[in-house]
């Protein structure tokens, strides 16, 4: 029976044949953590008197929870981690500024078929590229900086098929809340999702970087797009690196699945307070929006931000709207295109490399009472703020459009 690429990954990390539900010990290829978590990890290396990083090629450090620090705690944690990274010799330390941990590694470091643990949740996201990646608690993550590796169980495969091409105001965003309204926050719990797609161009890598991030809603251990010719070419475009892709074998064994017909869905929404709690943005049009937040790790890439200026570009928001591309890179290349010019002249707030609004941290927070949309990936009571407010999560043309509008509204009519 041929091999599922959750199987070949596992094989290959824990130097042995794997089976679902079998605990392992693998060898990590990549660890990371940033200002929010990491000063829990280093807090774990420093009571057992190992504070350093077994192999600095292998590391990443990245400032963007609370970037820059907006309170005098989160500075004196950043300096900490400062002092840590020099002394431990960091390679890979990107600063306040230079972009969140999540786009970081899923545009310079993860690559197929290599085994990504980070202190954060969203570690997921680099399952874009085809990598087996899972966001692990304080004390694993230290152990797998220090040793080079961790311990799992091996989840069972799921194979979810991407069938088709999108029609206009449906991205990522919505494949994943589809999944989320199919399945359930947690539904796919102890499963590892290899996605396949159909027509590789018509779901390119900021889509799968979506899915993948929000895999962790479902519950998933990973959430791997198998690595095809869209990988090959983003990869290379970023990195000049040539890769060979990984793929399963032609006769793996999935026990389940689920196909998704792109041409079938519509510009979806999560309603308030769960992500599975999932309606048609024609349900909600004309709602009104007190306030917008387009960026974060979920979608905070460059298709967003252009999707958004196409947007705005003949007005001006009626919702306050904050505007964060999820890296130093994106913001740049988005400023060369005109984009970052065209949100600001649109009255949007722009800045750049921080998750901030995403967690209710800085930069923009919910008020009682206020209605919200958001691109980010979670948008449970207090999320974002205060407990009274209410938190939507859309994709960024429904953000943008209610942003122009100052309510919900159908982006497609926008974008044909």
């Amino acid at each position: 029976m041929g091999l599922t690429l959750t199987e070949k990954i596992l094989n290959r990390a824990s130097g042995r044949s794997v089976s679902p539900g079998d605990v392992v010990e693998v060898s990590v290829d990549l660890a990371a953590f940033h200002d929010l978590t990491g000063y829990h990890v280093v807090e774990v290396m420093e009571k057992i008197g190992a504070v350093r990083v077994w192999d600095v090629n292998k590391f990443v450090l990245a400032f963007d929870h609370l970037a820059p620090p907006p309170t005098e705690r989160a500075a004196e944690i950043q300096v900490n981690l400062r002092r840590f990274a020099k002394a431990a010799g960091v390679k890979f330390f990107h600063d306040v500024g230079d972009g969140i941990l999540h786009q970081l590694l899923l545009d310079y470091y993860a690559l197929p078929g290599q085994v990504v643990v980070a202190a954060d949740s969203h570690t997921t996201t680099v399952g874009a590229v085809g990598a087996f990646a899972q966001g692990l608690g304080a004390s694993d993550v230290a152990a797998a900086v220090i040793t080079g590796k961790t311990w799992l169980v091996v989840p069972e495969p799921f194979r979810i098929r991407i069938l088709g091409r999108p029609g206009p105001g449906v991205y990522g965003k919505d494949v994943a809340l589809h999944l989320l309204s199919v399945f359930k926050a947690e539904g796919l719990n102890g499963k590892s999702a290899e996605f396949i797609v159909e027509e590789p161009s018509a779901f390119p890598m900021d889509y799968r970087a979506t899915v993948s991030n929000m895999g962790i809603e479902l519950g998933l251990d990973a959430a791997m797009f198998v690595p095809d010719g869209e990988t090959v070419s983003y990869i290379r475009s970023r990195r000049g690196v040539e890769i060979k892709p990984m793929a399963p074998d032609a006769d793996a064994k999935y026990p389940d699945g689920y196909d998704v017909e792109l041409n079938k869905l519509e510009p979806l929404v999560a309603a308030p307070h769960s992500v599975d709690n999932v309606k048609a943005v024609s349900e909600v049009e004309g709602l009104d929006v007190d306030y917008v937040f387009i960026g974060s790790c979920t979608n905070g890439r460059l298709s967003d931000i252009e999707v958004a200026a196409r947007i705005l570009r003949n007005g001006k928001v009626k919702s306050r709207c904050v505007v964060i591309p999820a890296s130093r890179d994106i913001y740049i290349r988005a400023s060369e295109l005109g984009y970052i010019d065209t949100l600001v002249k649109a009255g949007c707030i722009v800045t750049y490399g921080t998750c901030g609004p995403c967690l209710g941290g800085h930069f923009g927070l919910v008020g009682p009472g206020e209605v919200a949309i958001s691109t980010g990936s979670r948008n449970f009571r207090g999320r974002m703020g205060s407990p009274e407010g209410r938190v939507y999560l859309a994709n960024a043309a429904v953000a943008a459009a209610a942003a122009l509008n100052g309510r919900f509204t159908d982006p497609r009519k926008y974008l044909v």
